[in-house]
């Protein structure tokens, strides 16, 4: 894949909540995003240690699956060193840099991007999906293990798969809860850049026909460990 980022990494935290700010704009969470894509592409970074230190090293991983019959398609890797801090709010300019290397390694370009992590769930609206989706222009949505801490659930959320219940910062639409298989934690999904909310929710569900999470996050977290634990030797 071609990619261009359209800006410099920040080199502090001032910068990178400024550059937030002015991107925030720029993401489309109206879509429609693609209704019957025929790849898509799962997103993950493993890191060595748990500090959140400048350094730390990583590794970024994309797995593409044929959205028809979830088998892979083609896989990419990027092992580097983290060259922002972990600052709440801030968490994607320690994966980025990392996540567009394995990107441009990729021959095939994906319909949709799956990330670990949050979109528009986000303090200033402007999660890792949205400036991902913004960075590539592919439709892009996050599936986070975790809701956004300031979001609370709208309605009751029911037992069985598929059942979901919208997730708002006051009024605020921000995402769902989506419940992927019968009794299990949901997973917190939201939109990133160029889809609505209703077509990201289906395709994760049917990315997750057997476990909790879909197969593109399950698969991408597997191979950034892996990764990681290659170049760690």
């Amino acid at each position: 894949m071609h990619i261009e980022v359209p800006h410099a990494w920040p080199a502090d935290e001032a910068e990178a909540v400024a550059l937030q700010n002015r991107l925030r704009s720029a993401a489309d969470h109206v879509g429609p995003g693609p209704q019957r894509p025929s790849l898509i592409a799962g997103l993950d970074v493993a890191y060595r240690g748990g500090g959140g230190a400048v350094g730390d090293e990583v590794a970024a991983a994309v797995v593409v699956v044929d959205a028809g019959t979830l088998a892979p398609v083609e896989q990419a890797t990027a092992v580097g060193r983290a060259t922002f801090p972990y600052v709440s709010g801030l968490f994607a300019f320690r994966e980025l840099p990392v996540l567009i290397e394995a990107l441009r390694k990729l021959r095939t370009t994906p319909d949709l991007l799956l990330c670990d992590g949050q979109g528009l769930a986000h303090t200033r609206r402007f999660g890792l999906a949205c400036h991902l989706g913004v960075i590539t222009g592919i439709s892009t949505a996050g599936v986070a293990k975790t809701p956004y801490p300031a979001a609370h659930q709208a309605g009751h959320l029911g037992s069985a798969r598929g059942s979901y219940a919208d997730l708002k910062e006051g009024m605020e639409p921000l995402g769902r809860a989506l419940r992927t298989q019968d009794g299990v934690k949901p997973v917190y999904v939201s939109t990133g850049h160029r889809i609505d909310l209703d077509t990201a929710c289906r395709h994760v569900l049917a990315l997750a026909p057997k476990y909790r999470l879909p197969e593109t996050t399950r698969l991408a977290d597997r191979l950034s460990r892996d990764a990681l634990a290659l170049a760690l030797g």
